[in-house]
């Protein structure tokens, strides 16, 4: 068996440059016959080496990775957008509804094309500071809408599970936290048989799931909302027309 096979491209590729770089010098005293200028010049060749490499090291990596960032960001975003078509907004839209303050931060998710970088500087900001307190024990339709959640996290279970397998999440801290968040909330929500007749305690836990799952969602989709007026305008003109929070969002464009 040839020995290249166990020799990487890398390996394979060195050899052949260095062999190359030996022809050309042997061609070079073979045209010329000077020993003395060829070993002058390879001297210098060899002085200017480890800046050429510090060059290569500092400014082509630095390139290099931040080209690698970037491409790294938008395939994070894609799987973004993907979780809050297929679950995120329709969370967002249901839990909301058990918000009783939600006024007080609706005007600071009301995203418009007019929006600029500093107005959701401002919205984070805002959003940080609330204070996140659902009302869905005592709730007249508390009953209905956890057996809505459990039935609607259980069908997109699969799906939740595809993207936790998604190794390019560790880069994205915030989202891969919110990602457990509602893995979590559904495993709890499966893992009870009957959700009419539980102890007061246990609906209390329930309730906190759902609002660390609230939070994050939150939070999450304002970043997201920033990022598509940036990036792709067309994208944010539909989730403009399809927030959440806006109760006049009509998906419909109208004169």
């Amino acid at each position: 068996m040839r020995i290249s096979k166990y020799l990487g491209w890398r390996v394979r590729l060195g050899i052949l440059l260095v062999l190359i770089s030996i022809i050309l010098y042997g061609v070079n005293f073979a045209i010329f016959h000077d020993s003395r200028d060829l070993f002058f010049y390879l001297a210098i060749d060899i002085a200017f080496l480890p800046i050429e490499v510090l060059f290569v090291v500092l400014v082509i990596e630095s390139a290099i990775s931040e080209r690698d960032k970037t491409i790294l960001l938008e395939k994070l975003n894609m799987v973004i957008g993907t979780f809050f078509s297929e679950v995120g907004i329709q969370l967002v839209k249901n839990i909301s509804e058990f918000d009783s303050k939600v006024e007080n931060i609706r005007k600071n998710l009301i995203v418009s094309d007019e929006w600029s970088r500093a107005h959701f500087i401002d919205a984070s900001r805002q959003i940080r500071n609330y204070n996140y307190r659902l009302s869905i024990i005592d709730n007249e339709k508390s009953i209905e809408f956890l057996e809505y959640l459990k039935h609607f996290l259980i069908d997109k279970r699969r799906f939740l599970l595809v993207l936790l397998e998604n190794p390019s999440l560790l880069e994205h801290e915030t989202f891969t936290e919110l990602l457990r968040a509602v893995f979590h909330l559904t495993e709890e929500l499966e893992q009870r048989n009957d959700l009419k007749v539980l102890p007061r305690a246990d609906y209390e836990h329930l309730e906190l799931d759902i609002e660390r799952a609230y939070k994050l969602l939150i939070n999450e989709w304002l970043q997201y909302m920033e990022y598509l007026m940036i990036e792709y305008p067309y994208l944010f003109s539909l989730a403009i027309r399809t927030n959440p929070f806006d109760p006049n969002a009509k998906v419909e464009i109208e004169d």
